[in-house]
């Protein structure tokens, strides 16, 4: 369960970032605000302002092609929302919801998805899983 929170909970700070950088940015702030005040309402003040301040430094980042920047903040709310959804896993649906709003429409398949793939192996057997292409070349 800690993979794959910690896997929506990358995806969600990529949205979320790349959200703050748009014209839309106040709909993705108080949106977060708002999940956070439902499991820690004393901090959803606090959250709504952090991710003004992520915004400037996300526009920084955007206007001058800093990726690492762009990057540090997707890590920062990637470990926010993790530790938050480790806490509160019931949020889990709720955050994906929101995601979804968030997303732009013209995304399309572009778009990140959650893939949850398990497999079993026994004896010799191998297992090769992928979310997109493989290549498999025996050698």
């Amino acid at each position: 369960m800690e993979i794959e929170l910690a896997a929506l909970a990358g995806q969600a700070a990529s949205t979320l970032v790349d959200g703050l950088a748009t014209a839309g940015w106040e709909r993705a702030r108080q949106a977060l605000a708002d999940l956070w005040g439902r499991a820690q309402p004393d901090r959803a003040d606090r959250v709504a302002a952090d991710l003004t301040d992520t915004r400037t430094d996300a526009l920084a980042a955007r206007r001058t092609g800093d990726e690492e920047l762009a990057q540090g903040l997707v890590d920062e709310w990637a470990a926010r929302l993790r530790r938050l959804l480790a806490a509160h896993p019931e949020l889990v649906p709720e955050l994906r919801r929101v995601m979804d709003e968030l997303r732009p429409a013209d995304a399309g398949d572009a778009a990140p998805r959650t893939v949850t793939m398990k497999a079993t192996a026994s004896g010799h057997a191998r297992v090769t899983m992928a979310g997109r292409d493989v290549n498999i070349t025996k050698g």
